[in-house]
């Protein structure tokens, strides 16, 4: 009974975390944010399932922890509260927005519950990227969070698909373009990402409006 008592009570607070944070959030470009006190979840529908508009960008929730682990990070029981900052991400392929999901940087069982979550995640649509984490100092990177995401994996020769691989695509932070691998992006607090591929867009972002307490 206690052990039960105990695994309640985690997934009770990783279930919470999804909302957390995010209850009111200001979207990015072309970007939609769900109904307060609710995520975008792929939690809903069954890990791994996919849609016939799917465009690859889609976050995939059945190896949502291997991703966590792939990106050098721990899966961890809650959100943690050593260091806790946000940058916001906004992605274009030849000038058109691409939507940054919800819940990158959690782990699902089977039936698409969440049980765990990395301290480099997001809670909605909106682009923002929270950084909670257990110990202070750690530095988090644009490609970790890429790789929580699951795309830019080079599994895909066309130049700016969602697994495309990462050569040819450029980033910028608060508007100033940034040398050497997008990868290598290091993610600090309240800068504005923006990654694209090809056409720059027609107005680069340079700055983000953060919600109050953000």
């Amino acid at each position: 009974m206690k052990n039960q008592l105990t695994f309640s009570a985690v997934l009770a607070g990783i279930t919470l975390a999804v909302a957390g944070c995010s209850a009111s959030v200001t979207p990015g470009p072309g970007t939609a944010v769900p109904t307060a006190g609710t995520t975008a979840s792929p939690a809903s529908a069954a890990p791994g399932s996919s849609s016939a508009a799917s465009t690859g960008w889609e976050l995939k929730p059945r190896s949502g922890g291997d991703r966590i682990k792939a990106a050098g990070l721990q899966v961890l029981n809650a959100e943690g509260a050593a260091e806790h900052f946000h940058a916001h991400l906004d992605v274009f392929v030849d000038g058109k927005p691409v939507t940054v999901p919800a819940d990158i940087g959690f782990s699902f069982d089977d039936s698409g519950r969440p049980n765990g979550i990395s301290a480099l995640h997001s809670h909605d649509e909106s682009g923002i990227i929270h950084i909670e984490a257990p110990t202070a100092g750690a530095t988090y990177t644009l490609g970790q969070f890429l790789t929580e995401w699951g795309v830019l994996d080079g599994t895909d020769p066309t130049p700016g698909a969602a697994h495309s691989a990462q050569d040819g695509w450029s980033a910028a932070v608060n508007g100033a373009r940034q040398d050497g691998k997008i990868a290598d992006v290091v993610l600090k607090a309240h800068d504005e990402v923006v990654l694209f591929h090809g056409a720059a867009p027609a107005t680069l972002p340079v700055t983000f409006t953060f919600p109050a307490g953000v």
